[in-house]
């Protein structure tokens, strides 16, 4: 059976950055592989004189950074004893990653990058069939990511799930992709300009952030005023390193109700101005289309106008 290497002391901001040998380095090689394929496109695009925005460079990298840093470092060990540290490592995984990597487009980066012959003419075909499934309509649909959310938070934890998972290192790595994914396919319908298969309205895109902001808000209260403990498998570990397990349960509740929301916040900043610039950039359009070939509506109601006039007079 593998074991997991937990700290027998308290835990720091030094501590938690500290490297540390771990069982299962899934999620930190998908990061450098993810960080390498993205910097190998981005450079293309550079040297072939088509332009990549850096910013967009610079927001994904940045995503497997953290991607790296909270299931790579000292941090992941003690993911397995506090579940304050699990909880702060499942809210970064859903809402935090998850928008610097999708603001990256690392979809349009792919479909521009690669090169139309060969293997990445096999690559872009399996693109754009991905675009046209219905597989990947249903897996974009909020009526998926939603309820993901729902278990992620309250189907786990109140449904007595977390333990027998979080009992061996397969379950808490599997676990752990899972928040990814899971916030990915939330976060890709939202803030996404990549191609996709379907697109939603921003006032849709508002409210789905509004609904994620009040699942995680209220487990967070939840789990701030509970007496007892949800997790039995933390309850041990937690009070070896002299924590009392209540009030690690309620920093975790602290930090799903708090922390959680910056990043909804920013999520619902960017979707409001995205909003505001392409009503604009319409009312824009609509207006140059009407100094060119007149607006139809404005010109029936004016030859209304003067049939009443011609009457009256």
């Amino acid at each position: 059976m593998t074991t997991v290497w937990i700290p027998d002391a308290p835990p720091t901001l030094g501590g938690f950055l500290t490297p540390a040998p771990l069982p299962a380095p899934v999620l930190p090689l998908l990061a450098g592989l993810l960080a390498v394929a993205y910097l190998a496109g981005a450079i293309r695009m550079w040297v072939r004189g088509r332009g990549w925005p850096v910013w967009r460079t610079v927001s994904f990298l940045l995503g497997c950074v953290a991607l790296a840093a909270v299931t790579g470092l000292a941090v992941e060990n003690f993911g397995y004893a506090l579940f304050s540290v699990f909880m702060f490592q499942q809210v970064t995984l859903m809402m935090a990653i998850p928008p610097l990597l999708v603001l990256g487009s690392p979809g349009t980066l792919l479909l521009r990058a690669t090169p139309h012959h060969g293997p990445g003419l096999l690559v872009l075909r399996a693109a754009h069939a991905g675009l046209r499934s219905r597989t990947a309509r249903w897996l974009l649909s909020p009526w998926l990511a939603v309820p993901l959310y729902l278990a992620a938070f309250y189907g786990l934890y109140l449904a007595n799930f977390a333990d027998p998972i979080l009992s061996t290192v397969t379950g808490h790595t599997l676990l752990e992709v899972g928040f990814l994914v899971a916030g990915m396919l939330f976060t890709i319908p939202i803030l996404s300009s990549d191609p996709l298969p379907v697109r939603m309205s921003h006032g849709g895109r508002a409210l789905d952030v509004f609904a994620e902001a009040a699942l995680h808000a209220f487990f967070g209260v939840f789990l701030m005023m509970a007496t007892t403990t949800l997790i039995d498998g933390f309850a041990g570990p937690t009070s070896a390193l002299g924590i009392d397990p209540i009030e690690d349960q309620r920093l975790a509740g602290g930090l799903a109700w708090s922390y959680g929301e910056a990043p909804t916040l920013l999520m619902l900043i960017y979707v409001m101005h995205r909003w505001f610039r392409d009503d604009t950039a319409q009312a824009v359009a609509a207006d140059r289309r009407a100094d060119a070939h007149g607006d139809p509506e404005l010109d029936a109601y004016n030859d209304y106008l003067t049939r009443l006039h011609q009457k009256d007079t």
